[in-house]
């Protein structure tokens, strides 16, 4: 199995902190050995480093831990490789455009017969079946609407190409249109909220330890969501199999598993 991180903030916020724990998971201190990729936000289109290569000894890994690139969201990926060899194509985040907007999607788990689904204009670069799920999601998405739909009418269509996909497998998966970062979880995900008044916080997989209150104002609100937690001395919340959650600006609002109705 992969390991998925994404933030959402309501003001730009670098992530430094929470990745340099995930890039040691890839390769040392777990076993995501083959690949790892980070998008970063700015408005509608985002910063993309990929490496086929473990996180936890890779140079530009390092240089992005110690560069405090700051965003409202972001998504990374280290990988552990079942379907698709290592390489640069097969390396999530996968990104697309729709409707003048970067989509960005990480995905792990696996969806057995995901590549029977037909696919429109959207097609993989690489042979993951996560890709596949990206663009046939995407697919659909551009089939039902013409345009960027309403915040809230397009939160109910992810839900139910999630949930679609749910039943296919294992399919935990965050993504994003650059104004909310979706998650759902297939088997593990769980998050956080840090808001005033602001502690410390420790990472489990490395000696680092960071005093929130130095680093935010009284009125930022950041979320990290992740597939294990990533600090020792916070409470994370884990969510239910078939929970998808909406994240807008930090704030976060839980989608029960979708049902039967079409997209």
């Amino acid at each position: 199995m992969c390991e998925l991180l994404g933030m959402s903030a309501n003001v730009p916020t670098d992530i430094r902190f929470s990745f340099a724990g995930l890039a040691r998971r890839g390769g040392e201190t777990g076993p995501h050995a083959d690949g790892w990729g980070i998008s970063f936000y700015d408005g509608r289109a985002c910063r993309s480093f990929h490496e086929p290569e473990p996180s936890s000894r890779s140079q530009l890994a390092r240089l992005l831990r110690d560069m405090p690139i700051k965003s409202r969201i972001v998504v990374a990926h280290v990988r552990k490789a079942n379907r698709g060899r290592v390489s640069l194509e097969n390396t999530h985040p996968f990104s697309r455009e729709l409707w003048g907007r970067r989509w960005t999607f990480a995905h792990n788990g696996q969806l057995k017969g995901v590549k029977r689904l037909p696919l429109g204009v959207f097609m993989p670069i690489g042979t993951t079946d996560s890709e596949h799920a990206f663009c046939w999601m995407l697919g659909r998405l551009q089939a039902r609407f013409r345009s960027l739909p309403r915040p809230e009418t397009l939160d109910r269509a992810v839900a139910v190409l999630a949930g679609e996909l749910h039943a296919m497998g294992v399919f935990n998966m965050l993504l994003t249109d650059s104004r909310t970062l979706y998650a759902h979880c297939g088997k593990r995900l769980c998050y956080l909220t840090r808001r005033a008044p602001f502690g410390k916080a420790t990472l489990i997989d490395e000696d680092w330890q960071v005093d929130f209150a130095r680093e935010t104002t009284e009125d930022d609100v950041v979320t990290v969501i992740a597939t294990q937690a990533l600090t020792r001395d916070e409470c994370w919340t884990d969510l239910a199999r078939g929970d998808v959650l909406t994240l807008r600006d930090g704030a976060i609002r839980l989608l029960r598993p979708a049902g039967a109705s079409q997209v």
